[in-house]
């Protein structure tokens, strides 16, 4: 418990500090690069992901390391535990200057289970923090998935475009630029159920993995199967989270469009 406790809040206090370090360069046209496939990365971006491995690696040696923003060398397949990081998620809102739309993402696995996360709002000054049996937290204070059991009415984070069937039934549909966000939105019972219709890395998914679960809700595949972050290429299926009752109606809703 102790040691949990500890990790917890050392990857809290590391997503703080990397958004701080962010917001340093927030109004500032930040220089900006192109990683191939429209998917930029700015000096923000390397900046943090800097930070977090000083941080984080310099602190726990003995776990393995995986980041959006630097080459994958195979630490978290051999680890016990893994650190998963994405220094800056929502790039392109940051570059748009989109206030609450950037996250700093930080995810702790164990044996390809997330145990831990923590996801760092820096405009807002928002850290929502969770463990394995510890439950979910924003600013300190719990929180818990909305009791949402209907998709009439349903508030779903997603592609408005790509969920016309589900809007067909009801829902309405709203856009956040960061995964890791929509995630911890969905863990406070802002919104729903987040519904991505493309697959997504796990250092996108590892932090609000933990969240969603400690939340009272349920995270899975778009077809019902578990997460797991122990797999050679770092890439999941799309991500479906909600409360349990709405998680099963849209599963079945899911399955029907296939």
């Amino acid at each position: 418990m102790a040691e949990a406790d500890a990790d917890l809040a050392l990857i809290g206090d590391a997503a703080r500090e990397a958004g701080e370090r962010i917001m340093g360069f927030y109004g500032r046209k930040p220089r900006i690069w192109d990683k191939g496939g429209n998917d930029p990365v700015s000096e923000a971006d390397l900046a943090a992901e800097a930070l977090l491995e000083d941080r984080l690696r310099t602190a726990r040696p003995d776990y393995g390391w995986l980041s959006e923003e630097a080459e994958d060398d195979g630490s978290r397949l051999t680890a016990a535990r893994s650190f998963i990081v994405d220094p800056l998620d929502g790039t392109r809102a940051f570059v748009k200057q989109r206030d609450g739309e950037f996250v700093v993402s930080v995810g702790l696995v164990e044996n390809g289970r997330p145990i831990a996360g923590a996801v760092y709002e820096p405009a807002g000054e928002v850290l929502y923090a969770a463990r394995r049996g510890g439950g979910a937290f924003r600013n300190g204070e719990p929180i818990r998935v909305s009791d949402a059991d209907s998709i009439a009415g349903a508030r779903i984070l997603g592609d408005p475009g790509r969920l016309s069937a589900l809007r067909d039934l009801g829902a309405s549909a709203h856009t956040v630029n960061s995964i890791a966000l929509r995630l911890a939105l969905v863990a406070e019972g802002r919104y729903d159920a987040v519904v991505a219709v493309r697959g997504k890395w796990d250092w996108d998914l590892a932090a609000g993995h933990v969240l969603i679960e400690e939340a009272g809700g349920l995270i899975t595949s778009d077809r019902g199967e578990p997460l797991a972050y122990d797999a050679e290429t770092p890439r999941r299926p799309p991500p479906l989270a909600a409360g349990r009752a709405l998680h099963a109606l849209l599963l079945q809703r899911l399955s029907r469009e296939t």
